[in-house]
């Protein structure tokens, strides 16, 4: 199946940008991994993350410069976003249920995807959550193998108030997952 590109700001000079829209269907890869995704943060998919993630994942921080490369880092981030982005709603992420909830199934300030893009390897989902009164956004971008293994995780936040509380958090929690490790 071929792509359909556009164009746009042929125009400027310098902004030759093309934008490839594919067409995805029930048989990309993603689609099964973002359904196992969903399922892990609602504490229904066996196996957890070890489950989700390929051996050689890479995970990248919206805090951290360089890229955290294999499966117990990765495992570690996640598992440590999972506390400190809760939101003020309470519970980890995904206990108040699955993407697709409807917001007012949800505590206010709780953690929740709002959109999502899936096509090929690759996935988009929009978040929003609220850590000590700041209102979080950002995306979780997040790219799959042929064997349904999760490659590549990406985290962006913003805005600039949410990266520094966010950091604040993340900082405590992995200090505190190290821990309890040793």
């Amino acid at each position: 199946m071929r792509p359909n590109v556009r164009r746009g700001y042929d125009s400027l000079p310098g902004w030759g940008v093309a934008t490839t829209v594919h067409r995805m269907s029930d048989a990309d890869p993603i689609v099964d991994v973002i359904d196992r995704w969903h399922a892990h943060l609602r504490g229904e998919l066996a196996g957890g993350l070890d489950e989700l993630l390929h051996d050689d994942v890479v995970f990248f921080s919206p805090i951290v410069f360089t890229p955290q490369e294999g499966k117990a880092v990765t495992k570690l981030y996640l598992e440590a976003a999972g506390q400190a982005l809760p939101g003020e709603g309470g519970g980890a992420i995904g206990a108040a249920g699955g993407e697709g909830d409807e917001p007012a199934e949800r505590p206010a300030g709780a953690f929740r995807y709002t959109k999502k893009v899936l096509s090929g390897d690759t996935a988009v989902l929009e978040f929003e959550t609220t850590v000590e009164g700041k209102y979080v956004n950002g995306v979780d971008i997040i790219r799959c193998d042929d064997a349904g293994k999760i490659v590549e995780f990406r985290v962006m936040i913003r805005p600039l108030q949410a990266v520094n509380t966010v950091h604040q958090q993340m900082a405590r929690m992995l200090e505190l997952l190290q821990q309890q490790g040793d």
